[in-house]
Formats: structure tokens, C-alpha cells, sequence
């Protein structure tokens, strides 16, 4: 099984946005989080966790930036009209491509998630 570590600058307010996205939560302690939907499973790590440590350069692990995991919604309207009446910032518009649609929303700490609806098969 593998994991994606998101880095938040909000356990808690993480834990919340992604409960709206389907995910469960399977452990919590104080500077991480762990929820699963399906077979993904993310570690919401916060500011007071070792993953933000400072790294030996001086560099410091924040959140945000582009890299992203992709989750498949059923209708991606709904999700995005529920999401945004919750506050949920997206940073573009829904955009049509070949395989489906897709919107980018941004957690409460600026990591990007793409929510995708597959286009229809042909029939």
C-alpha cells in the first residue's frame, strides 16, 4: 500500500475539508492525520510534525505548490457547488479535455486536489 504525505498548516480544518471529499478518518494524533478513501490514503501532516522540520540546507517544508493526487467524482457540479458554499477556494474554472472535466480546489492549506468526471463512453 503506498501513502501521499500532504503537508498542512491545519490538522484539524484538513481533517474537515477532506470528510467533504468521502475520506474517513482512521488515526489522529496531535500534528497528523491519517484518512483513507478507497485505496488512498493521506497523512495530513501539520506544522509540529517531522515532516516540517527544517532540512539540513535550511529549507523548510510548507505546503501548497502543484502536485496533486487526482479523485473521480460522479458530478463534478455538485461537488464544486457544495464545496464552494463551504468556503473551498479553487484555483480555476471547470475545464473540458478529451477524458472528462476537471477543476483544481485547494485545501485549507493550499495543496491542490483535481477533482475529474470521466467523460461518457461512447455507446
Amino acid at each position: 500500500m503506498s501513502f501521499v504525505r500532504y503537508l498542512v498548516s491545519d490538522v484539524e480544518a484538513s481533517v474537515e475539508f477532506y470528510g467533504r471529499l468521502g475520506f474517513t478518518l482512521e488515526r489522529q494524533f496531535p500534528a497528523i492525520a491519517m484518512v483513507r478513501r478507497d485505496d488512498v490514503v493521506l497523512w495530513l501532516a501539520g506544522p509540529d510534525s517531522s515532516a516540517a522540520r527544517p532540512m539540513p540546507d535550511g529549507r523548510v517544508p510548507e505546503a501548497g505548490g502543484w502536485n496533486r493526487f487526482v479523485l473521480t467524482v460522479e458530478d463534478l457540479d455538485a461537488t464544486v457547488a457544495d464545496l464552494r458554499a463551504h468556503g473551498v477556494g479553487f484555483r480555476n474554472d471547470i475545464v473540458t479535455g478529451p477524458g472528462g472535466r476537471q477543476i483544481l480546489a485547494e485545501d485549507p492549506s493550499g495543496n491542490v486536489v483535481e477533482l475529474f468526471e470521466p467523460a461518457e463512453p461512447d455507446a
